[in-house]
């Protein structure tokens, strides 16, 4: 009996090709994708390349070049053949996890670790995902409730960022909003975990998340991340579970419409909006953050280079958020930098991801210099 030998590598490519066919077959290597990188900023980020590495089957699963993909969607964007150059992305990450062919980042396998464990990126313990919330007076949703607002994982564990979900609940209550959270029933969406390539951690995360949305009857969520946001309207079931999610700045933009959002204080700055990928060009929200920023008394709102569809990734996206990135490289200071070369006084965020990629990469002088405030924040400091 001849023995068969198996190349895990052949298997790995061909995986590729499976998961990511149609845009391998659509790909005709133009090079536009390479041209629109963000990384063109900082550094060459061989787009291109690894399409036509994945095409002809010739793969290095070992490169680094695999999970620095931020996933921001410039480059399907610019795309005239329309090729999801990230579903390539994290097939190649997804046969990685799958086959072990490859390294993962250290930091990104122990961020998966504590997902399957605990539920959350920190591996905190799920009875704190409430605590951001005390003394703050915000119930657990009960069916008597209208809305369930969902913080997202950063918001909620990480001490810097949880401000956020502080402006946002403020701003619940002061509006008359009645709402609640799930606290410890609710768990991560799982975006990174499907962005860096594993799967099925993300399903089992989409059946518990279902499951906890679906007990409580909420038929409206408020969302303070992008990335929970975009997860939850186009990879969970929801409309097919009748409910409606919203970006906290969608809900306050329709406050304002309503005649619901007042003001009563001035906040005399110069705001620069950053548009995120995942609510921005993932989304298409682009309006909605400006319109509540342009209603607040005494603020005047200007915009940045690489605005709305053309804005520079923080760098946080496609599970980067969890990776080290080296000074010098870090697409956070190129935006920052950006913000203070229009004479912006703030530096205004609708995403807890951007906020922790801005906190965590930018030097003490910038930070003295550019205040980063949530658009929920500056709501809240003028009703």
């Amino acid at each position: 009996m001849v023995r068969q030998i198996i190349n895990p590598y052949k298997e790995a490519v061909d995986i590729v090709k499976e998961m990511g066919g149609e845009a391998l077959r659509l790909c005709y290597q133009c090079g536009l994708c390479t041209g629109a990188c963000p990384w063109n900023v900082l550094k060459s980020f061989p787009v291109r390349k690894l399409m036509h590495e994945a095409q002809l089957g010739l793969l290095d699963f070992e490169a680094e070049d695999m999970w620095a993909c931020v996933t921001c969607g410039n480059c399907v964007q610019q795309c005239p053949r329309g090729v999801e150059i990230i579903d390539v992305m994290r097939a190649m990450r997804r046969t990685i996890v799958a086959l072990g062919v490859g390294p993962v980042p250290d930091s990104l396998r122990v961020t998966m670790k504590n997902l399957a464990g605990t539920g959350n990126p920190w591996g905190e313990p799920t009875e704190k995902r409430a605590d951001w919330a005390q003394g703050l007076n915000v119930k657990p949703f009960s069916n008597g409730a209208q809305m369930l607002y969902f913080p997202c994982c950063t918001t909620a564990y990480d001490a810097s960022v949880s401000r956020i979900g502080k402006a946002t609940a403020t701003v619940l209550q002061k509006v008359g909003a009645s709402f609640g959270i799930l606290g410890s029933k609710e768990a991560c969406c799982g975006e990174s975990a499907r962005k860096a390539g594993d799967e099925e951690l993300f399903q089992r995360l989409v059946q518990e998340n279902t499951a906890a949305f679906a007990e409580s009857g909420a038929s409206t969520m408020v969302v303070s991340s992008p990335h929970c946001y975009y997860t939850f309207m186009n990879e969970y079931p929801i409309a097919q579970n009748g409910l409606q999610v919203l970006h906290s700045t969608q809900y306050l933009a329709g406050l304002l419409r309503e005649g619901k959002l007042k003001f009563s204080k001035e906040v005399k700055k110069r705001v620069a909006y950053h548009d995120p990928c995942y609510l921005g060009r993932h989304s298409g929200v682009y309006d909605e953050p400006r319109e509540v920023l342009s209603s607040i008394p005494g603020v005047e709102l200007i915009e940045l280079p690489n605005n709305r569809e053309n804005s520079i990734c923080c760098g946080g996206g496609g599970g980067n958020v969890w990776m080290e990135t080296k000074p010098g490289e870090r697409l956070a200071e190129v935006r920052a930098e950006q913000a203070l070369d229009v004479g912006a006084d703030v530096l205004a965020l609708a995403c807890p991801y951007c906020m922790l990629m801005f906190e965590g990469c930018l030097t003490q002088d910038v930070l003295d210099r550019l205040e980063l405030r949530d658009i929920t924040e500056l709501v809240a400091e003028a009703m």
